[in-house]
């Protein structure tokens, strides 16, 4: 069979030729149902638009897919920022999609990228988005946030961050250090971080006093309570700062300026509302910008590597 055109496509699904224009451009306008029509019958003919139609939309410069895991994450967002500032500054366009930590959003983006002919995609990870599902676009992803042996992947020190923040509490005579962090089964900013918080306690023979919820401030005003039910507790380290948030508030309100809290992420708000508050920064900009250079090195080359983003005081 010849390769089918937009207009095949388009005769196959018994709409016109912009309906199936407006699919593979994500055109919210678009109906769900003939959206999932279009897209199946694409799927089942292998149907890829030709480069010469990207080039008439005006699209000639690479185009660069971003999957993140929440459009209203300060975290993401600011490595998103440092992303968007560097395709800019190479002229590339983008598209962002969000995936709400659900892996089978993550696999229709990647499909609806490959469709589109993206030339290059940055995924934010998570715990539960395993290698299988990235590496078969592993010639022109780069992942960030997570560690994926066989792939280009950007990921933060989280167990160095907590011991920098230990290490400093400890320097300045703290004995009785809680930790607020997340359910272990994140991986990353939940196990990373919080084994990091019970091997320097062994290390350094501090009972450990901490405790696990779910990554919001809501979770840190509610386990502070808990936390203080050690009386000599004098310094909680927080595994985010969006759990800081919910500490500093806790605290204010019962009026104990005794106890310091630190917290990794560094952000703007958290220092101009609580700004005792100890942050830790990744360089999450940075990042950002890392993510692209590994990409276009990638795209280069071919040659897959691995970054890992140090943590500082700033």
């Amino acid at each position: 069979m010849n390769k089918l055109t937009i207009n095949d496509i388009a005769k196959l699904c018994g709409v016109g030729k912009s309906t199936v224009s407006r699919v593979l451009n994500n055109d919210p306008k678009v109906s769900e149902k003939t959206k999932q029509h279009v897209l199946a019958v694409i799927k089942q003919y292998n149907f890829k638009p030709s480069r010469s139609a990207r080039a008439m939309r005006g699209i000639e410069n690479k185009v660069i897919g971003i999957i993140v895991t929440r459009l209203d994450s300060s975290s993401e967002n600011r490595v998103l920022r440092g992303i968007l500032n560097r395709l800019e500054e190479l002229g590339y366009e983008h598209f962002i999609t969000e995936s709400r930590f659900d892996i089978e959003l993550v696999q229709e983006h990647l499909y609806s990228f490959e469709q589109r002919q993206i030339d290059g995609i940055i995924v934010f990870g998570f715990s539960g988005l395993g290698q299988k599902i990235l590496q078969p676009y592993s010639s022109k992803l780069v992942a960030i946030a997570q560690y994926y042996p066989a792939l280009t992947s950007i990921y933060y020190d989280d167990q160095g961050a907590i011991r920098l923040l230990l290490e400093r509490l400890y320097q300045e005579n703290y004995r009785h250090i809680g930790y607020i962090g997340i359910h272990k089964q994140d991986y990353t900013t939940g196990y990373l971080r919080y084994q990091s918080y019970m091997d320097f306690c062994a290390a350094h023979q501090l009972s450990p006093n901490a405790c696990l919820g779910e990554l919001n401030y809501l979770t840190g005003y509610a386990l502070t309570a808990e936390i203080l039910q050690q009386p000599n507790t004098d310094a909680i380290v927080c595994a985010t700062d969006s759990l800081a948030f919910g500490v500093n508030k806790f605290l204010q309100e019962q009026q104990r300026d005794d106890i310091q809290v630190c917290s990794v992420g560094n952000n703007p708000l958290l220092k101009f509302l609580f700004p005792q508050n100890i942050s830790i920064n990744f360089g999450l900009f940075r990042a950002g910008q890392s993510a692209v250079e590994l990409l276009i090195n990638l795209l280069a080359t071919g040659q897959k590597t691995h970054c890992c983003i140090p943590s500082n005081f700033e």
